[in-house]
């Protein structure tokens, strides 16, 4: 899991391709530790042809709506868990309205805020 910190007034979609290649390695099987997701989700903002060509040369998958195309593509399965979660770290009343001036602060409230979740997750059973 990687997290970044902007300014309120950047859009979303500058921060993905950093939001990316911030994913630390994820341990697992033997040999070379996978660097990178297989599949990103996201909404029409993401479906632009420099955002896939970005996402294609570091061999991810972009599972977006693209642009000019009829809505109910679907990704609302899937994509309620992402904010679910958010919801989950906005529980946190430090992290939705921030406090601090100082952003290394803010980001380690918002570290020990997915640890917590992960936490959450993995030994109260909410998979």
């Amino acid at each position: 899991m990687a997290a970044t910190i902007t300014g309120a007034n950047r859009h979303d979609v500058t921060q993905l391709v950093p939001l990316v290649d911030a994913v630390p390695p994820v341990r697992g099987r033997r040999g070379r530790p996978r660097r990178r997701p297989r599949r990103v989700l996201g909404d029409r903002a993401y479906g632009s042809r420099r955002h896939r060509r970005e996402l294609r040369r570091r061999h991810i998958r972009l599972q977006a709506a693209t642009r000019g195309a009829p809505h109910g593509s679907g990704l609302g399965t899937e994509r309620w868990v992402v904010e679910r979660t958010i919801a989950w770290l906005h529980a946190n009343r430090r992290l939705r309205v921030r406090y601090d001036r100082r952003d290394d602060i803010h980001h380690a409230f918002l570290t020990l805020a997915m640890i917590k979740v992960c936490g959450s997750i993995l030994f109260d059973g909410y998979c």
